[in-house]
C-alpha cells in the first residue's frame, strides 16, 4: 500500500506495472555497493516534541564496508513551512567507528523539534576525492522528519544544485509497497540518470559514533539500481522495513572540482516500516 503523489505531479508517474518493468534493474558497479552520504536520525516521525540527534557520515551501508573522512561541510540547513535555517554552526566534528578499521572523520548536530509539519535538512557536503577512481564525489543529501503527523512541505524543492523530490511522503513509507522520486539538476527533471539504492544493513550506535560490527542481512552482489524516465522520475519496490537510501549520480551541473572530474550527486533518504 502506497502514497498517491499529489494532484499536480501525478502525471509525472508513470503506471507502476510500467516502472517496473522499465526503471528497476540491477546494474553493475565499480564495487559492489556505493559510496553514500548518511544524514541519518533514528525516527522520521515524531509524536512529541524534543531534540533530534542527526549523523553525517560518508560510507557504504549495505555491506557495513569502508567509511570515509568527511571535509567540513559547505552548507547544512532545515527548511520548515517555507523558512531555512542555517545549522552549520550547530556541527560537530567526531570520529566515526567503521567495522573494522581506523575511525573516519565525520559530523553530528543536535535540532530541537517544537511546531508540527515537514522538517526538510539538506547536507552540501565538501567534494571528497576518490583517489582510485581520481574523481571528486560531493552527494547533496536530503532527510524529510514529521511532527504530528501534518504534512506542510515534504514534496517541495529546496533550489539546490541536484535533489531529489519524494513524490510518496518519505516518512510514511511501506514495505512491500514502492516509493517514487523526481530527479532535478538546476531545477529541472533529470531524465537517464542512474539512481543506486541502499538499506542501512547494520546497527548504528548514535552516542557510540559508531556502526554495528555485523551486517543483518546478505549483501547483493552488485549495486541495485533505477534509472530516471523522461519526467526525471524513478520507483523502487520496498521489499523489506528499514532506512533506505536513493543516490542519483552525476546528476547535479557542475562537472569539475580542483581541476579533476566532479560527480555531483543527489541522495535522500526514507525509512519503510510494517503496514
Amino acid at each position: 500500500m502506497t502514497q498517491s503523489a499529489p494532484p499536480e505531479t501525478a502525471k509525472l508517474v508513470p503506471t507502476l506495472a510500467a516502472t517496473f518493468a522499465a526503471s528497476i534493474a540491477i546494474g553493475l558497479s565499480n564495487s559492489a555497493q556505493a559510496h553514500f552520504q548518511l544524514l541519518y536520525t533514528p525516527e522520521l516521525m515524531l509524536e512529541k516534541p524534543g531534540d533530534i540527534e542527526l549523523a553525517l557520515v560518508f560510507g557504504h551501508p549495505m555491506e557495513n564496508g569502508h567509511i570515509m573522512d568527511m571535509g567540513e561541510p559547505e552548507e547544512f540547513f532545515v527548511v520548515f513551512k517555507g523558512e531555512k535555517t542555517d545549522l552549520k554552526d550547530s556541527l560537530t566534528a567526531v570520529e566515526w567507528q567503521g567495522r573494522a578499521e581506523e575511525p573516519a572523520d565525520a559530523y553530528k548536530a543536535t535540532y530541537g523539534i517544537k511546531r508540527n509539519g515537514d522538517y526538510i535538512f539538506a547536507l552540501v557536503p565538501a567534494p571528497y576525492l576518490e583517489e582510485s577512481e581520481d574523481i571528486y564525489i560531493q552527494q547533496l543529501t536530503k532527510a524529510i522528519i514529521n511532527k504530528g503527523g501534518v504534512p506542510t512541505g515534504w514534496k517541495k524543492p529546496l533550489g539546490l544544485a541536484t535533489e531529489i523530490v519524494p513524490l510518496n511522503k518519505p516518512y510514511q513509507a511501506f514495505a512491500g509497497g514502492s516509493f517514487t522520486g523526481q530527479l532535478l539538476s538546476d531545477g529541472k527533471p533529470a531524465a537517464g540518470v542512474e539512481c543506486e539504492v541502499e538499506l542501512i544493513n547494520t546497527d548504528i550506535d548514535l552516542e557510540g559514533n559508531a556502526f554495528g560490527q555485523d551486517t543483518k542481512r546478505p549483501v547483493p552482489g552488485t549495486a541495485i539500481v533505477a534509472i530516471t524516465d523522461a519526467n526525471g522520475t524513478f520507483t523502487f519496490g520496498l521489499p523489506r522495513p528499514g532506512v533506505w537510501g536513493f543516490a542519483c549520480l552525476g546528476a547535479g551541473p557542475v562537472k569539475e572540482h580542483a581541476g579533476k572530474e566532479l560527480s555531483q550527486d543527489a541522495v535522500l533518504w526514507i525509512k519503510a516500516t510494517e503496514l
